[in-house]
């Protein structure tokens, strides 16, 4: 016992006088050291740490670094330089320039605040080859605290990483973060200054809430709400709808032209009734007025107008961007009533292997198949392959002897590269090559022995288009805010069709370049883009033995200044002056505002002018399917035709309400949109042995309301209801008429439900009346009614997901479900080659019930 007492004596003295050494020799000093974020909290303080510090803390507000050490053990200048090695400055040790650009975008301090690289980081888009957010490649969420009375408050500067990677971002000031999808990692870690760190399981396209708790520890994330599969891009004062994958997979969505079946500001139907192609109408006005945009390049236009949205197929799809009214001017001056951006699948994102395939109950057979591959840490490639076909030539359901959908058959293929050296250089470029071969008409027609007979009545329509593109983009490293980048794309489309006894070819050649930079003007509250550009179209186009050829060059600049004090109000002015070979100079000004006084409450505002050079033959290609003679009036020798460009002007304002609804998220959008064309290329088919031509006198003008709701009654039971009311009026011949073909309501239901891996998707269309042009001067067998009756068209989709490893989609559905059809879609079908026949008066479906079935197959 003595000698345990006479230890624990021994022992006690020992410490004592390390004590009474310590308090002697400790010293405590206080530093800056530059960094911004709880990571940098993390690294600062590992790295002080060694031999003789007993005692390191930094504060992320003041940047004070709190320093207790041994002066015997080390120095404050081995300190210092430990901190300067992990990339972060000191008062006397700078950290190597190569070290502080590979810290985490967050902790990039010589560029500004986290909340100000936050904003900047917007700002680096796919204009410049730089990846944008898109739908599924993000988690986003909020990090909150509760108080003694459990209210709860935004936590501004809490950590979001993946776990074991350096890969993460702070929360913004009111603790909102927004981290993209990491490739192999689905666990995020939280963590804060006295909390608990913890380590929760996400996946992409959830909208978290992370609460931490009062005793210092973070409770269980709860999932408050999923991004739906179509949602208003929140922040950007452009009324621009975002379709994610998810959305476009609620249907077949073979190509383009059938991925706005789930969405009710769009309306696609056939042009005619026999060439089986398809096309747009936004705002009341048909999709050549709506600018089409392959990744903020041109996407088809010019002769393409009436088949453009039939060949980007829609498993090559990423995402679709839909904006209504005018869009920016960094991107042309084309858009009147709206902007469509297509998102296509990308190399370093793109899936490894996916396979699709599609057969519907007419034969119609769609094969895609989508191949990536990473080369090394810089390069990526991707192979997109589609082919689609049908050799049903009997399909005939409404009994005219036609078919209802053209025989034959669509290759294309598509080949992306990229180069991203994570230093600021980007590059992008990409060629792809489609082929189509449609053969249409008389179920009896037979193109070997009676193309440009009597015998009977055929068309056919062969299609060869070839694309390349490229991107270059640099962002500076030092100021992620500024960037140059050079877009260039070219394309040529060559079109051999006859129309029974009528021939139209036609030769497009386009050559796009825009060059844009964009920086700061004093602070990330005020930027600009600008920068120049150029279109240069050759046209060869020869109608029955007249031909209409030209050159078209339209050199531009433009300056595009946005405004954004805070996240209540954002501002975009945009301006922009072109000079046509053909048309002159002209100038196009926008302006888009965002307003958001309260929390869920959003205002928008745009307006703006577009003009476009109207190319008959081609926007209006389902008129050729008929007997009518084409008349271009008043023409004028050098122009296009001999008619003058569309010039319209567009303005519009939207609410967007958030609410809570059966204790879940809804929102009510509603907008109203004004067109006013000024210039405008009249289509008239009021005389039905003719389709005329000529410039605009008196007014044109388009107004659109929509009111869209979206709610949850149930748990995942998504509810789209929406409701459409347009006039559109045009004046023919002196008289102020509603425009053909365009109905004037419409009303809206989309249902989606989620269970345990099985998806079920339910839409229903209702459709007011059109009026139809008249044709009260034909024999009275040839007749119809002045207007079309309502109709209701439904679609539904059901699918299943098996497996885990490399999960396969298998999917059933059916189209136009309640079988409706319109009567005698085909004027004269008996009488082809007479003087009444007219394939182009389609109002409604001119196809039966469809059944389909098909799979998705994919290995990340």
């Amino acid at each position: 016992m003595k000698k345990i007492i006479c230890c624990a004596l021994l022992f006690a003295g020992m410490a004592a006088q390390a004590q009474n050494k310590r308090t002697v020799t400790d010293t405590t000093v206080h530093f800056i050291v530059k960094g911004n974020c709880q990571m940098c909290k993390d690294r600062i303080e590992e790295a002080a740490h060694g031999r003789g510090v007993i005692e390191v803390s930094w504060d992320i507000d003041t940047k004070d670094l709190s320093l207790r050490y041994n002066p015997a053990q080390t120095t404050i200048d081995k300190v210092e330089q430990r901190i300067a090695d992990v990339g972060h400055d000191t008062p006397h040790r700078k950290a190597d320039d190569g070290v502080y650009k590979k810290l985490p975008d967050c902790c990039l301090y010589r560029d500004g605040t986290m909340e100000a690289l936050a904003e900047l980081k917007k700002q680096t888009s796919t204009e410049i080859g730089a990846p944008a957010e898109k739908p599924g490649t993000v988690v986003k969420g909020v990090v909150l605290e509760s108080d003694e009375k459990g209210n709860f408050h935004p936590l501004a500067g809490a950590s979001v990483r993946w776990l074991g990677t350096t890969s993460g971002m702070m929360t913004d000031s009111n603790g909102v973060f927004t981290i993209p999808v990491h490739d192999n990692i689905h666990l995020l870690v939280f963590s804060f200054t006295g909390y608990k760190a913890d380590t929760i399981s996400v996946s992409p396209a959830e909208e978290i809430k992370v609460v931490l708790a009062s005793g210092h520890s973070l409770q269980e994330v709860k999932v408050s709400a999923v991004r739906r599969s179509s949602y208003l891009s929140p922040l950007s004062p452009l009324m621009t709808t975002v379709m994610s994958e998810r959305e476009l997979f609620k249907a077949a969505c073979c190509n383009l032209s059938e991925s706005f079946e789930t969405n009710p500001s769009v309306d696609v139907a056939y042009n005619d009734a026999v060439t089986g192609s398809r096309q747009i109408q936004l705002l009341g006005l048909a999709g050549v007025y709506s600018q089409l945009t392959l990744e903020s390049l041109p996407g088809p236009r010019g002769l393409a107008a009436a088949y453009g949205i039939n060949y980007i197929p829609g498993p090559w799809i990423e995402s679709i961007q839909l904006t209504r009214g005018t869009g920016s001017v960094v991107n042309g001056y084309e858009s009147i009533a709206g902007q469509i951006n297509v998102e296509m699948k990308k190399p370093e994102s793109a899936e490894r292997f996916y396979l699709n395939g599609y057969i519907n109950s007419m034969g119609k057979t769609d094969l895609n198949l989508v191949l990536s591959q990473k080369l090394g840490k810089k390069w990526s490639t991707a192979l997109l392959l589609h082919d689609d076909f049908l050799q049903n030539k009997t399909a005939d359901m409404n009994h005219d002897g036609f078919r209802d959908l053209p025989t034959g058959n669509q290759f294309s293929v598509f080949n992306r590269w990229k180069y991203d050296n994570a230093n600021g250089l980007l590059f992008q470029a990409g060629f792809k090559y489609m082929k189509e071969d449609r053969t249409g008409g008389e179920t009896a027609f037979d193109p070997s022995v009676d193309k440009f007979s009597m015998n009977h009545y055929g068309l056919g329509i062969q299609t060869t288009r070839t694309e390349a593109f490229s991107k270059l983009g640099y962002v500076f490293p030092q100021k992620k805010y500024k960037s140059i980048g050079l877009q260039l794309s070219g394309f040529r489309h060559d079109q051999h069709a006859y129309y029974g006894m009528m021939i139209y070819n036609a030769l497009q050649d386009n050559f796009y370049a825009n060059l844009i930079y964009q920086s700061i003007i004093g602070t990330t509250k005020h930027k600009f883009r600008t920068g120049l550009s150029m279109n240069a179209d050759k046209f060869r186009e020869l109608y029955r033995s007249v031909r209409f050829d030209r050159n078209e060059t339209t050199p531009g600049v433009f300056f595009e200044y946005t405004f954004s004090p805070d996240d209540k109000f954002s501002a975009v002015a945009g301006l922009r002056a072109d000079h046509n070979s053909i048309y002159g100079t002209f100038i196009t000004p926008r302006l888009h505002i965002r307003y958001a006084p309260v929390k869920g409450t959003t205002f928008r505002f745009s307006g703006g002018r577009g003009q476009r050079t109207a190319n008959i033959l081609a926007d209006n290609a389902g008129l050729l399917a008929s007997s009518r003679i084409i008349m271009i009036m008043g023409g004028q020798s050098g122009k296009a035709y001999g008619l003058d460009q569309e010039v319209a002007w567009n303005e519009g304002v939207s609410l967007e309400q958030k609410f809570r609804l059966f204790n879940r998220s809804a929102s009510l959008v509603m907008d109203f949109f004004r067109t006013d064309f000024t210039k405008q290329v009249v289509t008239d088919l009021e005389d039905p042995s003719f389709f005329m031509f000529y410039n605009l006198n008196g007014k044109s003008f388009s107004n659109s309301f929509q009111a869209e709701l979206e709610m949850e009654p149930v748990h995942k039971l998504e509810v789209r209801l929406a409701y459409r009311l347009f006039d559109v009026k045009s004046t023919y011949n002196q008289v102020l008429m509603s425009r053909p073909l365009v109905s004037r309501n419409r009303a809206f239901m989309n249902l989606a439900y989620d269970l345990k891996g099985w998806k079920f998707d339910y839409t229903i269309n209702v459709n007011g009346k059109k009026r139809l042009p008249p044709t009260v001067i034909n024999p009275t067998a040839y007749h119809r009614d002045n207007e079309s009756p309502a109709f209701v068209q439904m679609n539904a989709q059901l699918s299943k997901t098996v497996g885990k490893k490399h999960p396969v989609d298998l999917y059933i559905g059916g189209e136009n479900l309640t079988n409706f059809m319109q009567e005698n879609a085909i004027v004269a079908a008996d009488h082809p080659f007479g003087p009444y026949f007219d394939a182009s008066m389609v109002w409604g479906p001119v196809t039966g019930r469809q059944l389909y079935a098909g799979f998705r197959y994919k290995i990340k």
